[in-house]
């Protein structure tokens, strides 16, 4: 079967590769390789891309749009039903129910508005997926996430609202800034508010984020090669 890298042997391989490249990097960190888990970033790559990963043994999949992921995902749980879903791009808040239907995990709650929808949603599909609150650490006006000097207090009405489901955060660093202090501050964060789950580093600062304490690191070019020309 056709992946969108052309071969599904590439992506075995590519994951593989990235596999190896977080042993190395836990190895160095002192941490135990299964403290860091791998989060194929699958956006815009058809379902056959994911089942080529699955194949391969790769488990855990992220996705920035509801629809894109509904299109893709509810076919292959039936022969993967231990496959995970996360959403973990910016999620309005009419998208919130159909999250709440398909995710295993959603890494971006950020705001009020979206913890009502989320709570809706749960209460109409009677399923509520974990939860990362989205912590936009260089308080950049084009990213979603919460500003780091109102994360604690969201953190605090998060944890008060859904309890146990908000497993920890999520942040995406400035492009052009040394990431390692906002992997540092958003673990920092976490701990103070008990939180054991952060999701942070991508293909090009996965290794830092492993050495901050990352638990789950999103890779997806990485894996999958270019995003197609044509998208979803």
């Amino acid at each position: 079967m056709e992946s969108s890298s052309g071969m599904p042997n590439q992506i075995a391989e590519n994951l593989c590769a990235i596999r190896a490249r977080i042993a190395r990097a836990c190895e160095k960190a002192d941490r135990p390789v299964d403290a860091v888990s791998l989060v194929a970033v699958s956006k815009f790559h058809p379902a056959e891309a994911v089942e080529s990963a699955l194949r391969a043994g790769q488990r855990i999949f992220g996705e920035n749009r509801v629809q894109e992921a509904a299109s893709k995902f509810p076919a292959l749980r039936a022969d993967y039903p231990d496959l995970r879903l996360h959403i973990i791009g910016n999620l309005q808040t009419n998208k919130a129910a159909e999250a709440c239907a398909i995710a295993d995990m959603i890494e971006s709650l950020d705001r009020e508005a979206l913890s009502d929808a989320i709570e809706k949603g749960a209460a109409k599909t009677g399923r509520l997926p974990d939860l990362l609150v989205q912590v936009n650490t260089g308080n950049e006006p084009q990213k979603a996430g919460v500003s780091p000097d109102k994360a604690d207090t969201f953190i605090e009405n998060s944890l008060q609202r859904f309890g146990e489901k908000v497993r920890g955060l999520m942040c995406i660093p400035p492009e052009d800034e040394d990431p390692a202090p906002h992997f540092r501050f958003l673990a920092t964060l976490a701990k103070r508010h008990g939180l054991p789950v952060l999701s942070m580093g991508m293909s090009a600062d996965f290794e830092t984020a492993i050495a901050e304490n990352a638990t789950l690191v999103r890779v997806g070019s990485a894996i999958f090669g270019p995003r197609p020309m044509t998208h979803f």
